[in-house]
C-alpha cells in the first residue's frame, strides 16, 4: 500500500482517537471544547442541520456499501456539498447559525462543505476507492468541529 493511501486512514484514525478522548472524559469533568454562544433559534437550526447531515452520511455510506458510488456522490453534493451552502440564508438572523459562530468554527463548516464536493467529484468517476479516500476528509471535518466546539 502506498503512503498516499494511508493518509486518509491516518486522518480518520486520528479523528477517531480525538473523539474517543472526549467520550472517555469522566462525567462531571469540564468540557474542554470552546463554547459557541448561539441564539436559541440558531441552536435549533444547527441541531436539525447536524441531524440531517448524519442522515446524509448514513445514506452515502449505505450507497457506497451497495457499490452505488455515483449515487453516493449525488447525495453528498446535494445534502452536504457546495450546493448545500447558504440554505439558511432566508432565515432570520436569530435562526442562522453561521453568522453567529466563531470564525474558526464557521470555517470548519465551510471546509466540510468543500470536502463533500471533492468527495462528490471523486464519486462521479465511479471509482469507489478514490471516493472513499475523499470521504474521510468529510467525516474528519465533522469530527474536528464537534471535538472543538459546543453550543451548550
Amino acid at each position: 500500500m502506498k503512503h498516499t493511501k494511508l493518509t486518509p486512514i491516518y486522518h480518520s484514525f486520528m479523528a477517531f482517537c480525538t473523539t474517543l478522548a472526549f467520550v472517555a472524559t469522566p462525567a462531571g469533568a469540564a468540557d474542554p471544547r470552546q463554547f459557541a454562544e448561539l441564539k436559541p433559534a440558531a441552536q435549533e437550526t444547527l441541531r436539525q442541520e447536524m441531524l440531517d447531515n448524519l442522515m446524509a452520511l448514513n445514506a452515502i455510506i449505505s450507497l457506497l456499501a451497495g457499490n452505488q458510488v455515483k449515487e453516493a456522490g449525488e447525495v453528498a453534493e446535494k445534502e452536504l456539498g457546495r450546493s448545500a451552502m447558504g440554505k439558511n440564508a432566508s432565515k432570520s438572523f436569530e435562526a442562522r447559525p453561521g453568522p453567529q459562530m466563531p470564525r474558526e468554527m464557521h470555517q470548519l463548516g465551510i471546509s466540510g462543505h468543500l470536502a463533500a464536493t471533492e468527495f462528490a467529484k471523486a464519486a462521479a468517476s465511479g471509482d469507489r476507492d478514490k471516493a472513499l479516500a475523499e470521504l474521510s476528509a468529510v467525516i474528519g471535518s465533522c469530527v474536528a468541529c464537534h471535538a472543538s466546539y459546543r453550543t451548550r
